[in-house]
């Protein structure tokens, strides 16, 4: 699915399934709190945290889709494209970063 799909898609469960979006900044605090839960997990499974027993259950692509449902009602809501947003902002990194990390030698 790409991104406008899944815009749509979004819309659509909140038509379907929410009596309405969230507001703007109800919404960008969830997004922070979902993030937060991302970060839990990171840092306690890959970092140098130990996990908590309630902890290991939890599904980092779980927490993930939740960070994008976030993301993209926000977009829904503020009226960004984001599949064109996303389109140009890789279009500006590779023009921008392709030879800076190539020649980074701590990537090497």
């Amino acid at each position: 699915m790409d991104i406008q799909k899944a815009q749509l898609a979004v819309d659509n469960w909140i038509k379907a399934h929410g009596v309405r979006y969230f507001n703007e900044l109800t919404n960008m605090a969830q997004l922070t709190e979902e993030v937060g839960e991302v970060a839990r997990i990171i840092a306690r499974r890959y970092g140098e945290q130990s996990e908590k027993e309630s902890d290991k259950t939890k599904d980092l692509g779980e927490e993930l889709a939740d960070v994008v449902f976030v993301v993209l009602c926000l977009a829904n809501q503020t009226g960004v494209n984001l599949q064109q947003a996303f389109d140009k902002k890789l279009e500006v990194k590779t023009q921008r970063d392709h030879d800076r990390h190539q020649n980074n030698k701590k990537l090497k």
